[in-house]
């Protein structure tokens, strides 16, 4: 009786032994993770706020779905990419980028003339989008209307935000180290 009661306390002490190890460990891993700086190809989850010059907020991921994408992917603003390195979870930071880091500059070639005929009527106005398709390409892009004429629709195909600064707040919610 003796002997099972011992051998009782045995396994039970090993099973703490063993759960404390594994709680050390546990401890120890989410430690590094915390302390991991972002670094080329891994995937980072950030929140963020967008701001204008005179505009005040124009864009904000605050309290919905973090922006997730893979550090040097080129599926965000260069700026923003490279404001981002080194940063760890729980890091926050002000980035003002440039337009050359951001959407670019505007480019006056990008501002065109079409006959309206070419347009459905309702969309004759001034600061309507239009949404079109390179035959070429097959790439899909905005256009606004920027001015009426008597025969033509002067459309702007510059991004919205192109040749403007942008000024985020962005938070580091997440970071997945890449494969090795």
């Amino acid at each position: 009786m003796k002997a099972q009661r011992h051998k009782k306390w045995l396994i039970t002490g090993f099973i703490l032994c063993l759960g404390l190890i594994l709680l050390s460990i546990n401890a120890e891993a989410q430690k590094n993770s915390n302390n991991h700086k972002i670094e080329q190809g891994d995937t980072v989850s950030i929140e963020y706020t967008l701001k204008l010059d005179k505009m005040g907020i124009v864009d904000s991921n605050v309290g919905s779905n973090p922006l997730t994408f893979k550090q040097g992917a080129k599926k965000i603003v260069p700026g923003l990419d490279k404001a981002v390195l080194g940063m760890k979870i729980g890091d926050s930071k002000k980035v003002t980028i440039p337009p050359e880091e951001g959407y670019g500059s505007v480019v006056n070639e990008a501002v065109i003339e079409v006959d309206k005929s070419k347009i459905p009527e309702k969309s004759h106005k001034i600061g309507t989008v239009l949404q079109g398709k390179d035959p070429k390409t097959g790439q899909v892009f905005n256009a606004q209307v920027i001015e009426v004429k008597d025969n033509k629709l002067v459309l702007d195909l510059n991004h919205p935000l192109a040749g403007k600064t942008l000024y985020f707040d962005v938070k580091v919610l997440d970071i997945k180290k890449a494969p090795l």
